[in-house]
């Protein structure tokens, strides 16, 4: 298991992957991410005095996802030729990808939609 608690947080105001009420809200709450894997699951856990969200999936296959700001999303994640976690989310004709790295105690969170990429870095809880 993998905790990490949000340290900073950049051009999340202007990312347009969630709405713009839950951007307003994400850039003052400091949710943790907790990242698990049982056999072939992973298990992502994000949680907030805003929001706790839960999310299960196998790498590899599509699935369902009813995301934070509830958009209904088709999604897909695997693990790319550099150990990144890679979340790719299409709705409605648009598509955003939330890239998940970590080095050392830090995970960085990379949303990107058309040309806004939003960078928000965690560090190892305590």
């Amino acid at each position: 298991m993998n905790c990490q608690k949000l340290a900073t947080n950049i051009c999340f105001s202007q990312y347009k992957g969630v709405g713009f009420a839950t951007r307003q809200m994400g850039n003052l709450t400091k949710p943790t991410t907790i990242i698990s894997v049982e056999g072939d699951v992973v298990t992502v856990k994000t949680q907030s005095s805003l929001k706790n969200t839960e999310l299960s999936f196998k790498l590899d296959e599509e699935f369902d996802e009813t995301t934070a700001d509830e958009r209904k999303v088709k999604s897909f994640v695997k693990v790319s030729d550099d150990g990144k976690l890679v979340h790719v989310q299409k709705w409605d004709g648009k598509e955003t990808s939330l890239v998940r790295s970590v080095e050392g105690n830090a995970l960085t969170l990379t949303l990107t939609m058309d040309d806004v990429v939003s960078t928000r870095h965690y560090v190892k809880a305590e």
